[in-house]
């Protein structure tokens, strides 16, 4: 029987020849007096069918990283709220008007703005003609079939909260300054799939997204559901879908380290993931779940939702929120544009996101204005460094709220700070093993940036001599 896999490919060569190092030990390899690897990952994308002993035969190709079949993926929220949020929720400072989401960040008090940051928004597409996008370059990509545009609205909202320009005189925006932004639609009307999701990852890299924010998660259940309706029985269909999973976490996990190895090349990016909202916190007690994957994964900053501290006790955790985040923001009656014009409120990580991701472009502009080198990794660092751990309800667990919440770059912080980050990253001793593996490293030249991400539609000749039907 064949199955629809997802292959993950490396056209240097590095996955037969040796094991993944890290950038450290490349750049030992490499380049120690810049600090770059000679041979960076080079990622290749094939969607085919394939029978099992067929798979078998190309996890023995030289370039083979990883494969798992194709499976559902579906958004992370909107929560259906029991209470009516007011679209109108919004602070005022001064004259000014701003969603509390931005003024809890102090977005609205930072000198920053996202400007000449590159962001990605994964989601289920744009209204690229509303108001709050009005002199965005929006570069557009659909995975889906159906398109671009947004039917669903959800990913109009939230690229609103990353980088809208004002509404009606409201700020929904946490960084309006960002000029290009990457809309890839990898939800459609009847949902997604973990091969559009790792695409989208592949071509936001590709295109210079140096934040990328989403809130899409695999959804398991949908895709026993698939392999009961093409004859699966249940029992099997269940497991097969396990191991799918299983492979989909390891195969996003493989590629996110390749991207994150050409980060001394191309700067890298952050990826924002929303961490779902399965959880359920009140009176018949303290239900609490991980983030959904593949939020939970280390290369990623994983957000957890708060709700607008009206009694001054303290912030909460978002009833809904799932726990062992990497960081919090606000998700409770979020202000932002609507699909076909104004404004809308919803709740949900998937509101939170954004926000984190807004922050991080504002801290990627305050890096790239201080004297020290911009990348994803001393980005990060800054990110999670200026969160704001107090003010929390003593009923949150450290486990809930990660870093803290997430906060904007103010004056005269980024460069003081960022000194400090990057003397405590210490160089790590060269890997000898990486160095004599190292074929490659020789005959390139020393920083070679990577070659553009394959993504194995048309034209490609497969990496293996054998005809098999690719999509």
């Amino acid at each position: 029987m064949e199955r629809h896999y997802t292959i993950l490919l490396d056209r240097a060569g590095r996955s037969a020849v040796r094991p993944y190092e890290s950038r450290s030990s490349l750049a030992a390899a490499g380049c120690p007096a810049r600090g770059l690897p000679a041979d960076p990952p080079q990622p290749a994308i094939h969607r085919e069918w394939l029978t099992a002993p067929e798979l078998e035969e190309l996890a023995e190709e030289p370039d083979f990283v990883a494969a798992a079949e194709v499976m559902c993926t579906g958004l992370l929220g909107p929560v259906a709220e029991e209470e009516v949020f007011d679209p109108g929720l919004v602070a005022r400072s001064g004259r000014r008007q701003q969603t509390w989401g931005v003024r809890v960040l102090e977005a609205d008090s930072s000198k920053f703005t996202g400007a000449d940051v590159t962001v990605a928004v994964l989601d289920t597409g744009i209204d690229a003609e509303h108001e709050a996008f009005r002199g965005v370059d929006l570069v557009e990509k659909d995975f889906t079939g159906y398109g671009n545009g947004d039917t669903d609205g959800h990913g109009t909202h939230c690229a609103g909260v990353l980088f809208g320009r004002s509404v009606d005189g409201v700020r929904i925006g946490v960084a309006p300054g960002v000029r290009t932004a990457l809309i890839g639609k990898i939800i459609g009307p009847d949902g997604g799939d973990s091969d559009m999701l790792i695409r989208g990852l592949c071509w936001a890299h590709e295109l210079g997204a140096r934040v990328v924010s989403m809130s899409v998660g695999l959804d398991f259940a949908a895709t026993v559901e698939a392999r009961i309706a093409e004859g699966w029985p249940r029992r099997l269909g269940t497991a097969v879908t396990l191991e799918a999973y299983r492979a989909n976490l390891r195969l996003i996990e493989r590629l996110l380290q390749m991207l994150s190895l050409q980060e001394p090349c191309t700067g890298g990016a952050i990826v924002v993931a929303a961490a779902g909202d399965d959880s359920s916190r009140g009176a018949n007690g303290e239900f609490v779940m991980s983030p959904s994957p593949p939020a939970q994964m280390k290369e990623i900053v994983s957000v957890g939702a708060i709700d607008p501290d009206h009694t001054g006790t303290g912030r909460c955790v978002s009833a809904f929120s799932n726990g062992g985040v990497t960081i919090t923001a606000p998700g409770r009656g979020i202000v932002s544009a609507r699909a076909g014009g104004g404004l809308t409120a919803l709740s949900g990580t998937s509101a939170a996101a954004p926000h984190v991701a807004g922050a991080a472009a504002l801290w990627w502009q305050a890096v790239r204005q201080s004297d020290l080198p911009a990348n994803a990794t001393l980005v990060r660092g800054k990110l999670l460094q200026g969160a704001e751990d107090m003010g929390f309800s003593p009923a949150v667990f450290p486990a809930e709220r990660g870093a803290g919440l997430a906060k904007a770059p103010q004056d005269g912080i980024a460069v003081a700070a960022h000194r400090q980050l990057i003397h405590t990253m210490a160089p790590e001793p060269p890997n000898l093993r990486a160095i004599a593996l190292s074929e490659r490293a020789r005959r390139l030249s020393p920083g070679a940036a990577p070659e553009p991400i394959a993504l194995g539609h048309g034209g490609e000749k497969p990496a293996w001599p054998r005809q098999r039907r690719v999509n």
